[in-house]
C-alpha cells in the first residue's frame, strides 16, 4: 500500500517549472499552484500580463492533488437553508456559481487539450436513513422548481439501478456533476500556463511579504524575491509564511481516502452501475467513485482531526476500509492499493471567501467543493484584478475571525463528539 496520493502517483511530474527562484518585477504574483492559482495565472497571461506563479511544495500538492476527484454541483449545505439565510434570488446566485465552475472545468479542458479524462456522470446522494430520505425530497422538489430542473429523485425501489448496496433509503441525482483525473488536470494547467508565457516555481514558499505601495508587493522566498503589482493569495490553509490574519479565519480539516487494487468490471457493473461520483448524508461524511483504471476510491471525514501524516493517514484508512466494506461488504478481500490524507480548508459556515484586504487579493475557503469552485475563482479572480469587482460572488460577506483560534485547531476533537452524537440519533 502505497502511503500518498493516487492522483499524484498516477500523473506525469510538472516538467515547466522554472528553476531557482523568483526575481526581477511581475504584474502579478499568484501565491499557489492549485486550481485556483494556475486558473488565475491562465487567464491573466491569456491577456498578456507578466505573471509569476510561487509554490511552496510541487504543482497540485496539497488539496488540488489530494481530494476525491470530484467536480460536483451543488451545496453543500441544504439548499432550503441557504434560501432561508440568504433569500431566493442571492442562494440561486450562489448554485449557479458552483454550476459554471462545472462548466469552466470542462472548458478550460477543451480549450487547453488537458488529457485528464473529464466526465459529466452525475452526482448521487444517498439517504443513509429513513428520515434523511424525506429532507432529500423536500430539498429536491425546492431545487427542480427553482434552480435546477436536472436533479431527480431515486426512489428506494429503484436503488439497485444505481448501487449495489441494501445500507440506503433513497437519494437524490445532481445531473450536472462530473468528475475527472486530479493530477492530470492539475499538471495540464501549469504546462498551460507556461505554454502562454506564465512561469511557474515549484518550492518556493512565501517567508516574507512586504507591502511597496497601493497593490505592489516585495515577496521573498528562500530562493529569491520579486516585485508585483499586484499580488493573489491562493493558498487555502497553508501554515507557512506571513499569513497569520487568513489562519484565524480558516481551519484545516483533515480528508483521507484510499483506492482499491483495479476491479473486474463486471464486479464494478454490480456495486456502481452507472459510475457516479457517490456521497451520504452523514455528518461523519463517506463518498467514492470509480477511477479511470477501475479502481474505487473511497474517502470521508473518518475522524476530526488537523493532521495529515503517515500515521494519521493510516489510522484514518483503517476507518475507511471498514466504513466501505459496510457499502460493499464482497470487497472484503479486496487490496487496497493507496491511503493518503490533506487538509480542506472550512469556514465557519462552509462558504468560501474572496476579496481584498491590505491591498493583497484572496480566494479561499471552498470547504470541499474545491475543484469547480477554485477554478471558477481563478477566473472570476482574474477579472476582480482587472477591476471588475462586482463579478465576485462572494464579495460582500464578511469574514469574522473564530473566537479563541489562532491557527490549531484544538476544538475538532469536540466538533468530531458532537457529529457523531448527531449521526447516532438522526
Amino acid at each position: 500500500m502505497k502511503m500518498m496520493s493516487y492522483w499524484l502517483d498516477t500523473a506525469k511530474p510538472f516538467a515547466s517549472a522554472a528553476s531557482g527562484g523568483p526575481q526581477g518585477t511581475a504584474d502579478v504574483a499568484v501565491i499557489g499552484a492549485g486550481f485556483t492559482g494556475l486558473c488565475a495565472a491562465l487567464a491573466l497571461a491569456k491577456k498578456g500580463a507578466k505573471v509569476v506563479v510561487l509554490e511552496a511544495d510541487r504543482v497540485a500538492g496539497a488539496a488540488s492533488g489530494r481530494n476525491g476527484g470530484m467536480c460536483n454541483n451543488g451545496f453543500a449545505q441544504d439548499y432550503g437553508g441557504m434560501v432561508e439565510r440568504f433569500g431566493i434570488e442571492r442562494a440561486n446566485m450562489f448554485y449557479r456559481a458552483f454550476d459554471a465552475g462545472v462548466d469552466k472545468v470542462e472548458s478550460i479542458v477543451a480549450e487547453e487539450g488537458i488529457d485528464c479524462h473529464f466526465g459529466r456522470i452525475g452526482k448521487l446522494k444517498l439517504a443513509a436513513k429513513p428520515e434523511h430520505f424525506d429532507k432529500i425530497k423536500r430539498s429536491q422538489e425546492l431545487l427542480a422548481r427553482n434552480v435546477d430542473p436536472e436533479t431527480q429523485l431515486v426512489m428506494p425501489a429503484d436503488l439497485p439501478s444505481e448501487i449495489g448496496s441494501d445500507r440506503f433509503y433513497g437519494g437524490m441525482i445532481y445531473g450536472k456533476s462530473a468528475n475527472m483525473h486530479m493530477g492530470m488536470y492539475g499538471q495540464g494547467l501549469a504546462e498551460a500556463v507556461v505554454r502562454h508565457g506564465g512561469i511557474v516555481h515549484e518550492h518556493n514558499p512565501l517567508i516574507g511579504m512586504r507591502r511597496v505601495s497601493g497593490t505592489s508587493h516585495e515577496l521573498t522566498t528562500p530562493h529569491g524575491s520579486i516585485i508585483a503589482n499586484q499580488v493573489l493569495l491562493a493558498t487555502g490553509t497553508s501554515r507557512v509564511g506571513p499569513l497569520g490574519w487568513f489562519r484565524r479565519r480558516i481551519v484545516p480539516v483533515g480528508a483521507y481516502l484510499i483506492a482499491t487494487e483495479p476491479l473486474p468490471v463486471e464486479l464494478l457493473d454490480r456495486l456502481t452501475p452507472r459510475r457516479r461520483n457517490t456521497v451520504d448524508t452523514r455528518n461523519f461524511v463517506s463518498y467514492f467513485r470509480t477511477t479511470p483504471d477501475n479502481r474505487i476510491l473511497f474517502g470521508g471525514r473518518a475522524r476530526f482531526s488537523s493532521r495529515s501524516d503517515p500515521a494519521a493517514d493510516a489510522k484514518s484508512g483503517a476507518i475507511l476500509r471498514q466504513s466501505m466494506l459496510n457499502f460493499f461488504p464482497e470487497l472484503v478481500d479486496t487490496r487496497i492499493d493507496y491511503c493518503w490524507g490533506g487538509m480542506v480548508d472550512m469556514t465557519s459556515d462552509r462558504l468560501p471567501r474572496a476579496g481584498e484586504r491590505d491591498g493583497v487579493f484572496y480566494s479561499m475557503g471552498y470547504s470541499g467543493h474545491g475543484t469547480h469552485m477554485a477554478t471558477y475563482m481563478g477566473g472570476v479572480m482574474a477579472e476582480v484584478l482587472d477591476g471588475k469587482v462586482d463579478l465576485n460572488p462572494w464579495r460582500d460577506f464578511d469574514w469574522p475571525a473564530i473566537p479563541g483560534y489562532f491557527g490549531t485547531p484544538w476544538f475538532l476533537p469536540f466538533v468530531g463528539a458532537y457529529y457523531r452524537y448527531r449521526d447516532m440519533v438522526g
